[in-house]
């Protein structure tokens, strides 16, 4: 069957956010008498878990210094754990390990899920804090960590199998995915609502929009007309003007190529995910040479998925971004699908800093695509928003793949009924300067 000329909802996206949309729309039609899924038309222009999605290294977790953040994802684990063999999902829980500098903002977290019901466990103090670890992990070594925040929820995911679960969904509600259909341009009316999307196997016209579209969120933003530099009013009640709206990160993950069962705990349980954030020297694995004296980060995980143990690191700001480049930024051509030797170095290094398990593993990393490149807010925070009246924008800010539950949100929103944990992820809180709180963490998007 071709490109239908016609559809009422069309989504831009099969991935995390453009499928759990659909899925919940159809839903939520369905239940309201308004239509049913088979009002609904999702394209991708390559295929479902093409993009980001597919890709992901597939960490779940509630660890956010913003409150707003830390509501919403308890939304989504919620998600997440609802269906977890449709979804492919492994609730380990997750761990954030941390230097006193980060001491007071991860005791703040912890004091919030308490109040909002989410399960952890909080570990005060260096002694402490070793001793729990030590008794998860014999051979654990880190420096420089004095808080351990253990959420009971959360875990990881396999990343094409959770949304190709999404997909399923989707269809048994009577919704149409079409591959291979690029979204080349936008038909407006006289009032500026769009009325015709144009692909390049067709145009479609339609009464609603939904951008999913991770990474490319900036060329259908500037299809659209909308601007590429924004007004910001600061914390210090000064306006900051023509802040550019898009700015994109490179996406440091790989594989140790080790049996995953490696990394099982002292009594032979697959572990939670974690994640370590500390100032302490990290030297090179290979000739005890100094890598970094700065705060850092990594994150890992044992996975059968990646078939082995798994992570990444932090990132890095990049000048490309995917509309000024010939290449699919998740291609096998692009310059920053396979990460290099300087994170291949400092990854190995740090998991061998956190267990001694890991020491002299690095001609084990696994040589093959991983990482990609993330695209990223004004603020490093998502926009969930409404734009040209009838274009609803899914921009994740790179936290895509753990806010599943954001799809039902945004479905519901569509029908009339939005929900307050939407709010604060409005574009009006750039020029209003309603920002979210920031940490020192290592990592943007913490």
């Amino acid at each position: 069957m071709g490109v239908p000329t016609a559809t009422k909802y069309l989504i831009i996206g099969a991935g995390i956010h453009g499928l759990s949309t659909a899925w919940h729309l159809g839903e939520a039609l369905r239940r309201t008498g308004r239509g049913s899924g088979k009002d609904i038309l999702v394209l991708d222009k390559s295929g479902i878990a093409a993009g980001a999605s597919g890709i992901a290294c597939g960490v779940i977790r509630n660890n956010y210094y913003q409150p707003a953040m830390r509501r919403l994802m308890a939304h989504s684990v919620s998600v997440w754990d609802s269906d977890p063999a449709a979804f492919s999902y492994h609730p380990v829980g997750y761990m954030q390990i941390s230097p006193e500098v980060m001491h007071e903002q991860v005791a703040s977290i912890a004091r919030q899920q308490r109040e909002i019901g989410y399960e952890s466990v909080f570990i005060e103090g260096e002694k402490d804090s070793a001793a729990y670890m030590k008794r998860l992990f014999e051979d654990w070594q880190a420096k420089g960590i004095t808080s351990v925040l253990h959420e009971k929820k959360g875990g990881y995911a396999n990343n094409k199998a959770s949304v190709y679960g999404l997909a399923r969904k989707a269809e048994s509600q009577g919704v149409r995915i079409l591959t291979g259909v690029k979204v080349t341009g936008f038909r407006k009316d006289n009032a500026g609502a769009v009325k015709t999307v144009i692909t390049d196997k067709g145009n479609i016209d339609c009464d609603w929009v939904v951008i999913g579209a991770g990474p490319w969120v900036k060329q259908l933003w500037d299809m659209l007309g909308l601007p590429p530099g924004i007004t910001i009013k600061g914390r210090d009640g000064q306006l900051h003007q023509n802040v550019p709206m898009w700015t994109f990160w490179s996406l440091q993950e790989g594989t140790l190529g080790v049996d995953p069962k490696v990394q099982r705990t002292n009594d032979g349980q697959m572990p939670p995910v974690i994640h370590v954030d500390t100032d302490a020297t990290l030297y090179s694995d290979v000739d005890h040479s100094v890598i970094t004296d700065r705060i850092w980060g990594i994150y890992y995980k044992p996975d059968f998925n990646f078939g082995g143990v798994q992570g990444g690191a932090m990132p890095f700001k990049v000048k490309a971004d995917p509309a000024t480049v010939n290449i699919d930024p998740y291609g096998p051509e692009s310059p920053d699908f396979v990460v290099g030797e300087d994170f291949a170095h400092m990854w190995c290094s740090a998991l061998a800093f956190c267990q001694k398990r890991f020491e002299g593993k690095l001609p084990q990393f696994k040589r093959e695509p991983s990482g990609g490149i993330g695209s990223f807010t004004a603020d490093n925070f998502p926009v969930f928003d409404r734009f040209c009246d009838n274009v609803y924008v899914v921009a994740d800010s790179n936290h895509g793949y753990k806010m599943i539950g954001v799809g039902q949100l945004v479905a519901e929103d569509i029908c009339g009924r939005p929900s307050e944990l939407l709010q604060p992820f409005r574009f009006s809180r750039f020029a209003e300067g309603k920002l979210h709180p920031t940490s020192n963490s290592p990592f943007p998007w913490s």
